[in-house]
């Protein structure tokens, strides 16, 4: 399962880790169904480590799941980041559009609170085979 992530500097493509992570792939997906992500900014970007982004609000605090409420987060020590283990679920992980887009997404000038100074969205989501589609949301 993937999906592509159609941004103003182009595509990301992201394989999601369904089986693995069950919840969180279902939310994740039924939200890129929803065109939840259409027109969200990346607020957060720091070279090497994150670039963030899929908050309506466009400041990482906002947001909501499929359920209308918090679930439990899915952290799986197969699944890791050098950083973040057991504190972020990994649901995915991009498998094309690294090495352009996310550079390209890197480089923007950011603010002391790593915000990038020009906008940089989230056009639409493509999603590739998505095996929840029969669901309704």
């Amino acid at each position: 399962m993937s999906v592509t992530l159609h941004t103003d500097l182009g595509d990301l493509k992201i394989e999601v880790f369904c089986e693995a992570v069950p919840k969180t792939a279902e939310n994740f997906l039924a939200l890129c169904a929803s065109g939840y992500y259409d027109n969200n900014l990346f607020h957060r970007n720091i070279k090497g480590f994150i670039v963030q982004t899929g908050d309506p609000t466009g400041t990482g605090k906002g947001g909501t799941s499929i359920w209308g409420k918090k679930f439990e987060d899915e952290i799986k020590s197969s699944l890791k980041h050098n950083s973040r283990d057991t504190k972020n679920t990994v649901f995915g992980k991009v498998i094309d559009g690294s090495d352009t887009t996310l550079d390209a997404i890197e480089k923007v000038p950011v603010d002391e609170k790593y915000r990038p100074i020009q906008e940089i969205r989230i056009k639409s989501v493509t999603i590739h085979a998505n095996p929840l589609a029969e669901r309704n949301y």
